[in-house]
């Protein structure tokens, strides 16, 4: 009788698991309520006109991943750049950066230590970041990248 009762114990044991999980699961099989938004902002998109207009021959992608960037070992330094997104990032035809392209507005007033951050992580993997508070001019912008790529090449000392 005692194994009788042992056994009662275990089915009922067993029956409260199977009623926990299949209430859990339940829960997340709830569907998803999810909603479209645009990829840039206007002022993003005005940003990536000018880009591409000023830039003809370069490939200009536009809210790149860090992590399509950089990588690195174990997840606690992944950890600290897994949900940061570039603005754009400027390519040649053959898709080499460039540089990385951020567009400051006021959301960035007060968060200069994180946009300091964000550029150490990126010079570290061997990016450039150019920061713009306003839009330059196509002129401005040229210059820049021309500059830049001048620095890279070794033609003109930093």
């Amino acid at each position: 009788m005692p194994n009788f009762t042992f056994l009662i114990i275990i089915v009922a044991l067993i029956l409260l698991y199977v009623m926990r999980v299949k209430r859990q699961t339940g829960k997340s099989r709830r569907p998803l309520r999810l909603q479209s938004k645009p990829v840039m902002t206007a002022r993003e998109q005005q940003m990536y006109h000018l880009l591409q207009t000023a830039l003809p021959e370069c490939t200009v992608l536009a809210q790149v991943a860090f992590s399509a960037l950089v990588t690195a070992k174990g997840w606690a330094n992944r950890n600290r750049f897994d949900r940061k997104v570039a603005d754009f990032v400027l390519c040649s035809q053959q898709l080499h950066v460039i540089a990385v392209i951020e567009l400051d507005d006021s959301s960035h007033a007060g968060r200069e230590r994180e946009d300091k951050e964000r550029d150490t992580m990126l010079r570290l993997a061997g990016y450039v970041t150019l920061r713009y508070a306003n839009f330059p001019t196509q002129q401005a912008l040229r210059a820049d990248v021309e500059q830049l790529l001048l620095k890279k090449a070794g033609v003109v000392s930093a």
